[in-house]
């Protein structure tokens, strides 16, 4: 395979990138990256230890110094060249996350166009950092309300969004004013040198200094530097809900904040009056799109009892159109899984679903030999199941669907929302009360609720996030960045004497 993308981004067979400004500096220790797609080993990453975090923190602490001082909208002029240099490296960006993570090549370019998008939109929020006015009850005096940066910001990403998740939080954070420490997953992190490399780049070329945007590499042991440290006072999260309530926890315990996005158990309800055209697709892509790798993959299609078995026909069929292989290959539909850890999750949730009587009308199972070398490659398979089963209620991060029937769109609804989890969910309906009743107060549990498109999948425009085991955390657009900032709010007394609020007296006379 031609890897003429590694070279373009600046990756060597050893990298160290620690830290922007630290980059020779390496621990000896490196992360072996192999790509799922042909089991290949791709290059290697030096793990931080814990003197050069200590390193990383002071040089991310002094750069805070400079950064907040600059104006929002200069801030913003930086991300806006870092999201040209983006465009410049499109391609090979998006050839390394579809080689080290696995999904398709189309979907590894749209992650970059992720990347581009979220760079527009905080240059223009950079010129939107807005607070409000108050009229106050005492005469001669101005209320207002502005935000200030918090400083580090931790990013701990996962990696079935090597890059785009990244972004969302760092974008925001760094027109905000506050300077960025990232983790990458450990399984993907080349990804992570291969974004600092083209971000060095803007900061070198305009004087900022570097520890404005940091690097640390390693394992849940290295993550814990951040999750533990008070200098830190913010930590996005992205990971499983095992892992988000550790975090929280200890963030918690410190008082400082977190912004947490955990699993998703999406769902599609599907009515009588639906189009199943616009069902299927919707259905498939939430599927089986990055190999069941997304939180927002769709893993539970509710369909309405009179329509069950012409659903369960079709979509049967269009499964047997599904091209599996290497991603690279814009032939082909699904990658691999990320490793064989996932291939053992996803043969474990087949089974516990035999086990609990479950019955599939699609089967599952790991592709051998050929270009399957890697051992990666399964089978997207489709189950009928009963809501209650455990296995149901459990995210596994692979591509099963699990078809459930229901009578009245109550149920449905109930159906849906009766998982831990609460991140994305939808329906398919021509109906505007059935639509309508989804989105009230009665209807969907989740964050993201949409209607006739399915659950994979968010514009950067809106707020992204869950609720319940999900985190309760908000990413990119709408107004997401205040959780990168800190309010104040200002009382100004232009009168010559000081009247108390409440109308209290206190006469010194």
């Amino acid at each position: 395979m031609n890897k003429d993308f590694l070279k373009k981004l600046g990756l060597k067979r050893n990298n160290a990138g620690t830290s922007t400004g630290l980059e020779a500096v390496t621990s000896r220790k490196y992360i072996q990256s192999f790509s799922p797609v042909d089991g290949q080993f791709i290059g290697s990453v030096s793990q931080t230890t814990r003197e050069q975090y200590e390193a990383v923190i002071r040089k991310a602490e002094a750069a805070f110094l400079t950064w907040r001082e600059i104006p929002a909208p200069k801030r913003g002029e930086i991300v806006r060249q870092y999201g040209e240099e983006l465009r410049k490296f499109k391609d090979p960006l998006g050839q390394l996350v579809s080689y080290e993570m696995g999904k398709s090549l189309q979907e590894g370019f749209c992650e970059v166009q992720e990347m581009i998008d979220i760079c527009d939109f905080a240059v223009g929020l950079s010129r939107q950092l807005y607070g409000l006015t108050m009229h106050s009850e005492r005469p001669h005096h101005r209320m207002y309300e502005q935000w200030h940066p918090l400083g580090a910001v931790g990013i701990i990403s996962a990696f079935n969004f090597p890059v785009a998740v990244w972004s969302w939080n760092a974008m925001i954070a760094l027109v905000c004013g506050d300077v960025c420490i990232w983790k990458p997953s450990e399984k993907t992190p080349l990804c992570g040198v291969a974004c600092q490399n083209i971000l060095r780049k803007v900061l070198k070329n305009n004087n900022i200094p570097e520890g404005v945007s940091c690097l640390i590499n390693g394992d849940y042991r290295v993550g814990e530097y951040l999750t533990k440290d008070a200098r830190v006072p913010l930590l996005s999260a992205t990971g499983s809900t095992r892992m988000g309530k550790i975090v929280g926890q200890t963030v918690a315990g410190r008082l400082g904040r977190s912004l947490l996005e955990l699993g998703g158990n999406n769902a599609i309800i599907v009515t009588p009056s639906a189009d199943l055209n616009i069902v299927l697709t919707g259905a498939l892509f939430g599927a089986v799109g990055t190999c069941g790798q997304r939180c927002t993959t769709t893993r539970r299609l509710i369909v309405h009892e009179s329509i069950f078995e012409e659903v369960k026909k079709k979509l049967a069929k269009a499964y047997t159109q599904l091209r599996i292989g290497n991603p690279l290959d814009q032939h082909n539909h699904v990658g691999p899984l990320i490793d064989q850890a996932a291939v053992s999750a996803y043969l474990s949730a087949i089974e516990q679903l035999k086990a609990q009587g479950g019955q599939f009308l699609v089967e599952g199972g790991v592709l051998e030999g050929g270009e399957y070398g890697s051992g990666c490659y399964v089978k997207p398979c489709i189950a009928e199941a009963k809501p209650d089963m455990p296995v149901v209620q459990h995210e596994t991060f692979a591509p099963i669907l699990y078809l459930l029937k229901y009578k009245t769109l109550d149920e449905a609804i109930a159906i849906q929302n009766g998982v831990p989890q609460g991140l994305s969910s939808a329906i398919m309906t021509t109906d505007m009360r059935e639509a309508e009743k989804f989105l009230s107060t009665t209807g969907s549990d989740c964050g993201i609720a949409n209607v006739n498109i399915g659950t994979s999948g968010a514009e950067i425009g809106g707020a992204f996030g869950g609720e319940k085991e999900t985190g309760g955390g908000r990413e990119s657009g709408s107004d997401s960045w205040k959780a990168y900032m800190r309010r104040q709010t200002n009382t100004i007394n232009y009168s010559s004497h000081l009247p108390l609020a409440q109308g209290i007296k206190f006469d010194l006379g």
